[in-house]
């Protein structure tokens, strides 16, 4: 079983699920996604595994948003993917996904507790 968290280092709700996930005794693999963004093609996994659509993986509270012009409640799932990966702030945080061979599954962990729906 690989358990990954895409992880903000300033952020404390992912520091929190973090530590969540280390009283569990499990050790996941971190992206930090403002190092290392994930492309468009990763982001559709991530909404896939967390079963919700695009618009719910986006910060639209960021300044960043505003910058892109785009509508939340109009713009595709392409396109918000595109931005995101453009703009990686803009990914909500943090998000677990727990991959066991057979099935994929991911949970934003706002708040924290909110994974352990997704954990063994």
């Amino acid at each position: 079983m690989q358990v990954t968290v895409y992880h903000n280092p300033r952020c404390s709700k992912s520091r929190a699920t973090l530590k969540l996930l280390a009283e569990r005794g499990l050790e996941p693999t971190i992206v930090d996604y403002l190092r290392t963004p994930p492309n468009s093609a990763t982001l559709e996994k991530l909404a896939e595994a967390l079963d919700r659509p695009a618009r719910d993986l986006v910060r639209t509270g960021q300044a960043e948003w505003a910058r892109t012009g785009l509508d939340i409640d109009a713009a595709d799932d392409a396109e918000l993917f595109d931005a995101i990966a453009a703009e990686p702030i803009l990914l909500q945080r943090p998000i677990v996904v727990v991959d066991d061979g057979a099935l994929t599954r991911a949970r934003i962990g706002r708040p924290p507790e909110d994974v352990e729906a997704i954990l063994p």
